[in-house]
């Protein structure tokens, strides 16, 4: 039985190399991660693949908001995910959802053909669709390697039983990786209720700063990942017996 895999969503070369070096099996690069994520900066991708020696997957997602998107945007994926190619990144991290929720087939197909050999993830839009036995099945046939997903809960945690069931529809055709709320404490639960093996967490903590010289609307929290975090949930999973 092959290992268990952690994967860490990054938001920042500080956050990939914090999650490095708490001992994370891969990392998931994105920015702005308060409102979910979006596809980060070239430069972004550059230092990072530059400085780990982890795989790195980049989040591919134009904006925040729903996962409906039209020709523009989908035009917009499209070359972000050759521009990945082109740099080295190990994987994608994409989705496409049209207006009734269900996988926008013909828009991550071509995604997927602009993705190539690369490894493809399918992300939480997953989470927003009506009939995920449905949407699982249409991942599956579009060929993605693995599918996040919190079982359509807010949590992992509180989405255990649809993952489980999701793991057993799947029958190995790729690997369904929970994600959403997983911590130190609840990551081994979360293993043994649903028999996963990969998992993904941001283990993430709020920079501490001081009150700015004047308040302005540029003024935000900022969440980094916390290394010590990283390498609390790599133990705690080592901890499962295989």
């Amino acid at each position: 039985m092959r290992a268990r895999t952690l994967e860490i969503c990054a938001n920042s070369v500080h956050s990939a190399l914090a999650a490095q070096a708490g001992g994370a099996d891969r990392v998931e690069l994105c920015q702005q991660l308060e409102q979910g994520g979006t596809t980060p900066s070239l430069g972004t991708i550059e230092q990072v693949l530059s400085q780990l020696t982890i795989p790195v997957f980049v989040l591919i997602r134009p904006r925040p908001g729903p996962f409906c998107y039209d020709a523009q945007e989908q035009a917009v994926m499209a070359a972000d995910i050759r521009h990945c190619r082109a740099l080295g990144c190990a994987g994608v991290v994409l989705g496409a959802l049209d207006q009734a929720g269900r996988v926008d087939r013909a828009a991550c197909e071509r995604l997927m053909d602009a993705a190539g050999p690369l490894a493809v993830t399918f992300h939480r839009a997953f989470d927003a669709c009506p009939d995920q036995g449905q949407a699982l099945e249409d991942i599956i046939r579009l060929g993605c390697q693995r599918l996040l997903t919190s079982g359509g809960q807010p949590t992992a945690v509180a989405g255990q039983p649809q993952l489980a069931a999701l793991i057993k529809q799947a029958e190995g055709r790729l690997s369904i990786m929970p994600g959403s709320g997983l911590t130190p404490t609840t990551i081994q639960q979360v293993a043994r209720h649903t028999g996963a093996r990969e998992f993904h967490a941001s283990a993430k903590r709020e920079l501490a700063g001081g009150p700015p010289a004047k308040a302005s609307e540029f003024d935000c929290p900022r969440w980094e990942t916390d290394a010590a975090i990283v390498q609390q949930l790599v133990v705690a999973l080592r901890r499962l017996a295989c």
